[in-house]
């Protein structure tokens, strides 16, 4: 057995990452403002097709601000999927409105149109669907209901850069729309976000809260409560060359699912899958064992062998300041406890790969060999 760990995920940063932040630092262009901050915001919004984005400092801030720039606020409701990471709600009780939680469906493990119908009250005022783990929500249905209703959806794509559906990248089928450039995300800035619409009065609005509230027309003159929000032209510099050669992250990871799943055809467990119109972008490449109880003995076997997993998340209605109303979301539930996340980055080498499905065959042939 190899004693070198494989971790979870790792930035590629072979590009111009470094050529570009010795220009910042050159120029000494190394807060909000500079070359990089435009020209990132530009290429972004054409990469994914969508008319205006605003760089932010995070992804959580991104969430935050599109939901100050639709006006949500006390006493409005938010339906969000349970199944998400925990950004995705906080960011709606930061605007003192309340998250309103949705359980997925079974197959694409995304959030349940039926029952977003199930949570609509007087008070809703926006839809949240979260494209998990690069797999795309059915945003024909959910645009369906928005209409009927006449709700606001705001669509976190925090996961999902990369990720189709219907011809169409996700993210632009919403009034406003997130991403996030952790460090850990197919392309990064260490820290980052972006907020997307082809509305340009959101935009706007957006530019307006994450700069301090700053008036256009008038120096040092503040009309609003604003943020600091603001990505610096360090961060949209590594940005730019990520953008540069994310295609190939993503057909690298896509690849690596392939060969996750060639490899472990044959083992008892369930790989997410790429729904039908839709392109998985594979930010994470996760699997369900069919037993809850193998959960968590099957990641201390791979932890023990040097590999690094992640549970799905938990779902965020059993979060200690979320379940005071507690009700079950029986699916959401279930794929959270069954869940887990294969280490994913583009750099696998094929050696490692085979490591890494051999652990989870190893895991299930000794359990095996004890039962038989």
């Amino acid at each position: 057995m190899s004693n070198i760990r494989i971790p979870i995920y790792q930035p590629d940063l072979g590009g111009n990452e470094k050529k570009y932040v010795n220009e910042c630092l050159d120029t000494s262009w190394i807060s909000s403002r500079g070359r990089f901050v435009g020209e990132f915001e530009s290429r972004f919004a054409q990469r994914i097709g969508v008319e205006h984005a605003a760089s932010v400092c995070n992804g959580t801030v991104a969430l935050h601000l599109a939901l100050i720039a639709l006006g949500i606020g006390p006493d409005d409701e938010v339906i969000v999927p349970t199944l998400t990471y925990i950004a995705s709600p906080n960011a709606v009780a930061y605007t003192g409105a309340r998250a309103v939680f949705a359980d997925s469906t079974r197959d694409t493990w995304q959030i349940d149109p039926e029952d977003i119908r199930r949570q609509i009250t007087p008070k809703t005022r926006a839809i949240m669907p979260v494209h998990l783990y690069g797999q795309a929500c059915d945003m024909d249905a959910i645009m369906a209901i928005a209409r009927e209703h006449r709700l606001f959806v705001i669509e976190d794509c925090a996961e999902a850069f990369g990720t189709y559906y219907k011809g169409r990248h996700v993210g632009t089928f919403g009034d406003i729309s997130t991403f996030s450039f952790f460090g850990n995300k197919t392309m990064t800035t260490g820290e980052g976000g972006m907020v997307v619409s082809n509305d340009r009065t959101l935009i706007d609005r957006s530019r307006h809260f994450k700069g301090q509230g700053l008036a256009s027309h008038r120096e040092y003159w503040h009309d609003v409560v604003g943020y600091n929000y603001r990505m610096t032209n360090i961060a949209a510099a590594i940005g730019l060359a990520q953008l540069e050669r994310v295609d190939g992250f993503i057909k690298a990871k896509r690849e690596l699912a392939a060969r996750y799943r060639e490899l472990l055809k044959d083992v008892p467990v369930t790989l997410h899958g790429e729904a039908p119109d839709t392109v998985h972008s594979y930010w994470m490449i996760s699997l369900l064992v069919q037993h809850p109880d193998d959960r968590d003995p099957l990641r201390a076997h791979m932890a023990a062998e040097g590999i690094e997993t992640r549970p799905l998340f938990y779902p965020a209605h059993t979060m200690p300041m979320y379940a005071r109303s507690y009700r079950k979301h029986a699916v959401a539930e279930d794929l959270a406890w069954r869940g887990i996340n294969l280490p994913s980055w583009p750099g696998l080498s094929p050696e490692q790969v085979d490591r890494i499905a051999g652990s989870i065959r190893s895991y299930f042939a000794g359990k095996a060999s004890k039962t038989a």
